[in-house]
């Protein structure tokens, strides 16, 4: 049975992504950049492990609310300020991310928690007496989402240790809890045949958001070469950076991408799929892009020499590619049916690797160790490529 606030599944154009979910994703650009400069600014292990928490809790704030909206209409007005509201927690959200690990962690833990419970909640109404299914997998998710909700306003009220160990706890439980199909005593769990999904909305919702990085990277690019003198190494550098955006994007949208969205739409269980694929898997996809463009401003910065940071930087000039490269390795394989990541892709980690050891002997300058790396990401752009028009 239909509620007018279901996204209808009998019309032509009921896959699209709305206007209101572009408008909804921008939030994010600030979110991205946010995350860029906290990493930027604290390159050590401590700053990119407190970075990936805070990432790991965007990103599943984002892809929540993407499986939300492929099940819930845009159009609908409740739904409308709903996703207006997120919007209005998301900026506060994002706003307190530099700090959120000193005076505006309550802030960060108390409006994280808000966002994913509310939202959860709206969907459990939504669906009362109209979806079943759907209604008792939102009231699972709901008490799943209480329990880490508690741990994350619990971790803002804390300081040091104490926040950090709830905050993890926190984000272990909401990232478990898909994997266990959000078993709950007494109310069961789900399966993945009940998330009836429209596989074509929700990667089109991922390679958008894919997108916005790419973009932010490019910001990123663009911003930090016009604060620089231009001498021949910064305009070589700004080259390379640019060079190495095109190729990430080649490397995820000239087949993987269209070939993902065709598999996910016609396949027998898009819920399962989606879950891995998608929720999973495009979490390092993501973080490559990032870390990637904070090593394409170091090398703009430092294009000759490494800074203060030197072990930092080379492993975010290098993790970057790699974290993207295997991202977009596991995603094809499993979308594909292949037998074996693409070997294209399974090189370019083999050629990263290799650079290693050059990079931490001193035996390449920064913006010769990036002009490597882009190499590595065109090679396999480029290999791909060939390799599938051939096919």
């Amino acid at each position: 049975m239909n509620t007018p606030l279901l996204r209808p599944r009998d019309r032509q154009d009921s896959n699209r992504v709305s206007m209101v979910e572009l408008f909804f994703d921008l939030v994010f650009v600030f979110a991205v950049t946010q995350l860029s400069h906290t990493l930027l600014e604290h390159l050590s292990l401590e700053g990119a492990l407190q970075t990936l928490l805070l990432f790991l809790a965007v990103w599943w704030l984002w892809i929540f609310t993407s499986w939300v909206t492929n099940w819930l209409d845009p159009d609908r007005i409740p739904v409308r300020v709903m996703l207006f509201a997120l919007m209005l927690g998301g900026l506060l959200l994002s706003s307190s991310l530099p700090q959120a690990f000193s005076d505006r962690g309550l802030v960060f833990g108390a409006v994280f928690a808000a966002m994913q419970v509310g939202r959860t909640l709206f969907v459990a109404w939504a669906t009362h007496h109209h979806h079943d299914i759907l209604h008792r997998n939102f009231i699972r998710i709901a008490l799943w989402m209480s329990a880490s909700g508690l741990l994350w306003v619990l971790g803002g009220l804390a300081e040091g240790p104490a926040r950090v160990a709830c905050w993890i706890s926190a984000v272990a439980i909401e990232y478990v809890g898909p994997a266990l199909y959000f078993w709950v005593p007494g109310l069961g769990r789900s399966r993945t045949t009940e998330w009836d999904i429209d596989g074509h909305h929700l990667a089109e919702r991922c390679a958008l958001f894919v997108i916005i990085a790419l973009g932010e990277s490019i910001l990123v690019t663009g911003s930090a070469f016009a604060g620089q003198a231009w001498t021949m190494q910064t305009m070589t550098a700004f080259v390379v950076a640019f060079l190495g955006s095109v190729a990430m994007w080649w490397i995820y949208f000239d087949t993987g991408a269209e070939r993902a969205s065709h598999r996910i739409a016609h396949s027998d269980d898009p819920g399962r799929q989606a879950r891995l694929a998608y929720t999973y898997l495009h979490l390092l996809i993501i973080a490559g892009v990032i870390v990637s463009a904070v090593a394409d401003e170091l090398v703009l910065a430092h294009p000759e020499h490494f800074g203060t940071n030197e072990n930092a930087a080379i492993a975010a000039i290098l993790g970057g590619p790699a974290l993207y490269i295997a991202g977009n390795a596991l995603f094809k394989w499993v979308c594909n049916d292949r037998r074996t990541p693409p070997l294209s892709h399974l090189l370019g980690l083999v050629l990263l690797l290799a650079l290693a050891p050059l990079a931490y002997s001193h035996a390449l300058a920064p913006l010769a160790l990036g002009a490597a790396t882009t190499m590595v990401l065109v090679l396999v752009a480029a290999w791909e490529t060939v390799s599938l028009r051939r096919a």
